[in-house]
């Protein structure tokens, strides 16, 4: 294997690097040793989407690639079923083996646009731990167990809160860090990349990979795309502001604009490949506001659309963005509703919901409390109306979901 010192170092000092166990000088004379190295990182299928959250730990793996080293993407279809506890304050919710696998049915292909698993040479690879979960019988999982103690495991944060706020802990949760950390020993990974958020299940790889297979193991942690104002994570469903790999290019460019703008340089520094040097630009523009807020924004929505579509799409995404919100036009493509009987009206609520314009009768009710729904540029205010539907007519929830009967 050729050694680009040039390019270890960038890596070793990259913007997506967080934190380095057991030191980032120890893991650059690593890398210079000739060797190709399995360097990995760990996905539960809670969903079918993954995020720009996600997206920093795919860069830095693209990184290493390029140098050489064997990369897998591994897919907790086991561990999933299970749940991991961490930052939460109560037990996750069981998903079935069914839900795990339907779940990540596309993270190959979401993931493409970033990791090469078609080359030749050095594809990446995806594994599912569920082929050694399904051999540790329960002799082999106390023996694990034995490895750790109970005060070890309740130093994780989470937990700490949990009994502070006299919440159960359930013993399962326990297992999780060591089924992760379990996962290093089945790859015999040499470096494992995660969010800082999983510092501790990857400090308990790193423990069993020397336990079990007598080497060192290195941990990269990846900062979290969170919001600086008030510390939450970014992408998250519950939280807002969740922007999937799988979005069109206009609903992906859509959301981005409607990110708040003190996360802009956070998304610029861990959700693109501008160079540090453009960014710092960036920042300086924003701070001495030579540049509208807007068209910074704007500018990371094309970057990030033409990363996951392609540069043609961006502009065809910013395009669209404008006609709809600055313009106020109708957008040039709207989903077609057809009726499948010959109901002379619909109740407005059970026509947003049958339409799919809201999830819920009570979403359908928040929405139309808060004057979201328009039908023909008309707002609508009562929520007991009787809606006659005529061909052509336009119904539009929110600023981007619209209907075409």
């Amino acid at each position: 294997m050729k050694i680009d010192n040039k390019k270890i170092e960038e890596i070793i000092n990259n913007r997506l690097i967080d934190k380095i166990y057991p030191s980032k000088d120890f893991l650059e004379k690593f890398l210079k040793s000739k060797k190709v190295f399995t360097i990995y990182h760990g996905v539960d299928p809670t969903a079918p989407s993954l995020h720009l959250g996600h997206s920093t730990n795919y860069f830095l793996l693209k990184k290493f690639q390029e140098l050489g080293h064997k990369i897998i993407l591994l897919i907790g279809d086991f561990t999933a079923q299970i749940g991991d506890p961490t930052d939460k304050l109560a037990a996750r919710k069981s998903l079935t083996k069914k839900e795990v696998l339907e779940n990540c049915k596309t993270y190959k292909k979401q993931l493409s646009k970033i990791l090469d698993f078609s080359s030749k040479k050095n594809p990446a690879k995806i594994k599912f731990n569920s082929k050694w979960f399904s051999k540790l019988n329960f002799e082999k999982l106390i023996k694990l167990a034995a490895h750790f103690t109970v005060s070890q495991m309740l130093q994780r944060d989470m937990f700490q809160k949990r009994l502070a706020d006299k919440k159960e802990i359930y013993l399962h949760e326990f297992l999780y860090p060591l089924m992760q950390g379990y996962d290093s020993v089945a790859l015999d990974a040499d470096i494992e990349i995660g969010g800082t958020d999983q510092t501790f299940n990857m400090l308990i790889g790193r423990d069993l990979v020397k336990k079990y297979n007598n080497k060192e193991k290195f941990i990269i942690t990846t900062p979290l795309l969170v919001n600086p104002k008030t510390n939450k994570k970014l992408m998250s469903k519950s939280e807002g502001g969740y922007v999937g790999l799988d979005d069109s290019s206009n609903e992906m460019y859509g959301k981005i604009m409607a990110l708040s703008d003190e996360v802009i340089i956070p998304c610029f520094n861990l959700c693109t490949s501008l160079n540090t040097k453009e960014i710092e630009e960036i920042k300086k523009d924003l701070k001495n506001k030579k540049k509208n807020q807007r068209d910074i924004k704007a500018k990371l929505a094309r970057e990030i659309v033409a990363i996951y579509h392609d540069e043609k799409l961006a502009l065809r995404a910013e395009q669209e963005f404008n006609k709809v919100f600055k313009e106020k036009k109708t957008p040039s493509k709207i989903p077609i509703f057809k009726q499948n009987n010959q109901r002379a009206a619909y109740n407005l609520i059970d026509l947003l919901v049958e339409t799919k314009l809201a999830p819920s009768r009570t979403e359908a009710k928040r929405l139309i409390a808060q004057k979201a729904i328009k039908i023909d540029n008309e707002v609508q205010k009562d929520w007991q109306k009787e809606i006659k539907i005529i061909p052509g007519m336009i119904m539009q929830a929110g600023k981007r979901k619209f209907i075409k009967f």
